[in-house]
């Protein structure tokens, strides 16, 4: 049976907290773990706006997207996304911690962010967890 896991991103480094959630979402930190099959739990994570970037990152660190057409390159800083999207920033960096194949993608779907401290599931009463 899949779990549901609460943890707070408030002052965590983004890097520690997305390996944590990484770990759950494939389900390494069972006894049961199996490369091949999707074993893992549902993680909620909540304040990913007042996530830590160490050292210049919150300058020097840059999101890039590509619509595909010729010149469809856009570059923003990690300054810009959290003022903008913070969720994206604990998204891509869980995603990049992730499987690339379908089952990866299967994975990441079990992932809900939150850039506050309010979240719609309560009803699944999920175990808060430390981040470190």
């Amino acid at each position: 049976m899949r779990k549901w896991h609460l943890i707070d991103a408030q002052d965590q480094v983004l890097g520690r907290v997305a390996s944590k959630v990484a770990m759950m979402l494939m389900g390494k930190h069972k006894a049961s773990y199996t490369p091949f099959l999707d074993t893992g739990d549902h993680v909620v994570v909540i304040n990913a706006a007042k996530v830590r970037l160490t050292g210049k990152k919150e300058d020097q660190k840059i999101y890039r997207t590509h619509s595909g057409y010729p010149g469809g390159l856009k570059e923003v800083a990690a300054r810009k996304v959290r003022a903008t999207r913070p969720v994206r920033m604990v998204e891509e960096a869980v995603k990049g911690m992730l499987p690339k194949t379908k089952l990866g993608k299967q994975m990441a779907t079990k992932l809900k962010v939150y850039a506050g401290d309010k979240h719609p599931h309560q009803a699944q009463q999920p175990a808060a967890m430390p981040a470190n």
